[in-house]
């Protein structure tokens, strides 16, 4: 996931979290947390993905 991409997504994910507190709507403030959270842990799992394909290009898989 390319750096633009991945702000772009967590400002709207938190742009959604604070329009939900704001206008009292509980259930949109969840989900723009999880959403947030979910953004995180992709992007998480892409960063370890690709540092696994540079050690096994290098041929020290473990």
């Amino acid at each position: 996931m390319n750096t633009i991409a991945y702000y772009v997504l967590l400002t709207l994910c938190i742009g959604v979290e604070i329009w939900g507190a704001l206008t009292g709507m509980n259930d949109l403030m969840n989900v723009g947390a999880i959403a947030a959270f979910g953004v995180l842990g992709v992007d998480r799992l892409l960063l370890r993905a690709d540092r696994y394909e540079e050690f096994a290009e290098a041929g020290e898989e473990e």
